[in-house]
């Protein structure tokens, strides 16, 4: 089953795949230190960072292992964040996580909930997995309070890449 949400949509947003062609637009997103400021270990230089996010987003494809999409608005067509359903080895088990990232000017719109909240019931009525989860950093709040929003809760503390993680999970 196509763990990509290509061409889904909800009241505000379009998902479609990452094109190569929008790294001009996404490289703000890594430009910005409150992007990092909870991920250890990321590269310093955006455009650095913004290429290896690109380069294993457009492996997950290849590989079938899900991956984020663009997330567009609809009345612009305008790049705002990525979102998707990525195949994910935590604590050698694989799981199925939503994923999101907004740019910093759309913060606190709702976006992320959104866009997360499609994912979970494009999983679930798609029947791609019993749970989800979310990887989230210990210290990010927001992404956390998108995670409860979207009827997670917190299941675990782990480490994830060597970053301390909450694992929150919903079930079908």
């Amino acid at each position: 089953m196509e763990l990509l949400l290509n061409e889904e949509e909800t009241e505000r947003l379009f998902f479609r795949k990452l094109l190569p062609s929008d790294f001009d637009t996404w490289l703000p997103f890594h430009q910005d230190p409150r992007t990092s400021e909870f991920w250890k270990g990321l590269p310093e230089n955006p455009k650095i960072a913004c290429q290896q996010q690109f380069d294993r987003i457009f492996e997950r494809y290849e590989k079938g292992l899900g991956g984020m999409n663009a997330l567009t608005l609809k009345n612009t067509e305008k790049l705002i964040g990525l979102c998707g359903l990525l195949v994910q080895t935590v604590d050698e088990i694989q799981e199925l996580e939503i994923g999101y990232s907004i740019l910093p000017q759309y913060w606190r719109k709702g976006y992320a909930l959104e866009a997360a909240q499609k994912c979970r019931k494009f999983t679930f009525k798609n029947g791609l997995a019993e749970s989800l989860i979310s990887i989230i950093q210990v210290d990010n709040i927001p992404s956390q309070k998108v995670a409860l929003k979207n009827g997670m809760s917190l299941d675990k503390t782990t480490t994830y890449n060597n970053n301390p993680v909450y694992i929150f999970r919903v079930y079908n």
